[in-house]
């Protein structure tokens, strides 16, 4: 054809780098464009996208240095001497997980020269649905052309330009990862939350994805400094609520709301402080260099203040789109959010253009759908397939320190499509082994069962609160996605002593109103 390339991805994110390289895998010529704009405060990463570099990646790394922090303290019971007081040393560990992200980035680089992907490290934008232009860092203009493109650009942290200061003085978790020093005391507010670390560093978060905002203060509070999380509303909003139910259904099918009540009471006898109903007005920086944060508590009607190292902004995120031209060339974006509107083959508005990944209208923020979408799209534009992208029981998991995994419905979701006389929910709080002897508390350590209440019982979706709840859930979420019943769990067999066996043993249901407390074996 005229165009230079069959297909041409912008984006080098998970999504992306997934979708290119399935498409060279069917002899395609492809090429990426990527480029990474420097934050406010001049953070900027290399080839891989959020996930990798300021994203899952370095979280988990930072999540994982605080339950080694939990470790030690869990070990003395367990016999070990260790001297106290233990210190932790922030630049350590940021060197270690910063240099784990770059041999990422270059392992990135190297699968697309394998591959024979073109790599552009442009910033683009269409000038018309075939082509897009992009300068160099050098200043030097490229064209490229291409039958199909994929938009895969993902999505970037949000400021609250209405809060004075915030864009002047505040970090995101653009830069939190990229830090080679300890960020001190730290509030992080959330437009439901706000979170202060003691050391100095304050996270904001207003609107989407507030478990970013429970993630950074579970850590910061675990590797020593002195975290608050500054509530304007209700924790991981997302993922449950239950407001709007009558009486009777709050309390016999509170929702995921419960799990989110649960992660964060744990985060609060660990340490991390929450100030409820209040939202941040102004930021201002101190002859100390300190960060002096203004804020209104709802409940009392009045200011108040306190003084930080670090102001963290966890406000949601926005679609990187702004620099694209998409209206120029007719690709529609939903008005509110920004987002590019899809059909269920990922394609856009305009005939050959695709899109996948965070950037997309109603998908879920998660790396793992934006990789099979990618590759399944690639499958569909080359290698003659017509599956598409199954969005239905995505697991996930939030890693604050007492972790949070879930896959399918939530109850209150589970409640509006089918109704609370046709849900059954089996729960129950049991304590995990290895909390025995340490004496650790184990008060939030839930999980429960949303299943329909006919006689095959279908799990519509399992809530799982406790260590290691990611590997818990992704084994249980090939049984809900095969359409896995409550009498099949009730005859797996449980492997002994694991938190995961408390699964197959579920039997109280919320309706029966019984004590729902694990005892013994």
């Amino acid at each position: 054809g005229k165009n230079e390339y069959d297909l041409l991805v912008i984006g080098g994110g998970s999504g992306g780098l997934a979708c290119a390289k399935e498409a060279a895998q069917f002899g395609r010529k492809v090429a990426v464009l990527d480029y990474v704009e420097p934050s406010p405060q001049g953070s900027s990463w290399g080839l891989g996208g959020t996930c990798v570099n300021v994203g899952c990646i370095p979280k988990k790394l930072m999540h994982q240095a605080a339950l080694l922090g939990s470790a030690l303290k869990d070990a003395q019971h367990y016999g070990w001497n260790i001297s106290q007081p233990v210190h932790h040393t922030w630049s350590v560990m940021a060197q270690g997980v910063q240099n784990y992200v770059k041999s990422l980035n270059w392992g990135h680089r190297v699968q697309l020269q394998e591959k024979k992907v073109k790599y552009f490290n442009i910033k683009g934008s269409f000038s018309d649905p075939h082509t897009v232009r992009g300068l160099t860092k050098a200043g030097k203009e490229t064209v490229v052309t291409a039958d199909n493109i994929v938009i895969a650009t993902g999505g970037r942290p949000k400021y609250p330009v209405h809060v004075a200061g915030a864009l002047e003085y505040g970090i995101t978790s653009d830069d939190l990862f990229w830090l080679k020093e300890s960020p001190g005391k730290t509030p992080l507010v959330y437009y439901l939350y706000i979170v202060f670390i003691e050391i100095a560093v304050y996270i904001c978060l207003t609107g989407a994805s507030p478990d970013v905002s429970l993630e950074c203060a579970g850590f910061l509070t675990g590797i020593g400094l002195d975290t608050t999380v500054m509530m304007r509303s209700i924790p991981l909003r997302g993922f449950d609520q239950a407001s709007h139910l009558s009486k009777e259904n709050q309390i016999c099918f509170t929702t995921q709301q419960q799990m989110a009540s649960l992660v964060t009471e744990h985060m609060e006898s660990y340490g991390t402080k929450f100030l409820k109903r209040c939202f941040p007005t102004k930021v201002e920086k101190l002859k100390s260099n300190r960060l002096q944060v203004t804020w209104k508590n709802a409940d009392l009607d009045k200011e108040e203040t306190d003084s930080f190292d670090t102001v963290m902004w966890a406000v949601g995120r926005a679609p990187d789109t702004k620099t694209l031209n998409l209206e120029t060339v007719g690709v529609k974006t939903n008005s509110e959010t920004g987002k590019i509107i899809v059909d269920a083959g990922e394609a856009t508005s305009v005939p050959h253009i695709y899109a996948v990944g965070d950037i997309t209208e109603g998908r879920p923020e998660l790396t793992p759908t934006a990789i099979a979408a990618g590759k399944l799209l690639a499958q569909r534009l080359f290698g003659q397939s017509s599956e598409l992208m199954d969005y239905d029981n995505v697991p996930t998991t939030v890693f604050t320190p007492l972790e949070y995994g879930c896959v399918g419905l939530s109850e209150e979701a589970a409640v509006q499509r089918h109704g609370s006389d046709n849900i059954e929910v089996y729960h129950a709080y049991y304590k995990p082994l290895e909390f025995t002897v340490a004496e650790r508390d184990a008060t939030q350590c839930y999980m429960k069962m949303v299943c329909l209440r006919e006689r095959e019982q279908r799990i519509l979706g399992l809530h799982f609160i406790g260590p290691n709840a990611g590997e818990v859930i992704q084994g249980f979420a090939l049984g809900i996605k095969c359409g896995a019943t409550y009498p099949q769990m009730m005859k797996t067999v449980g492997i002994h002593p694991t938190c995961a066996e408390e699964v197959t043993k579920l039997h109280i249901t919320k309706r029966s109103g019984l004590d729902a407390t694990v005892t013994g074996c």
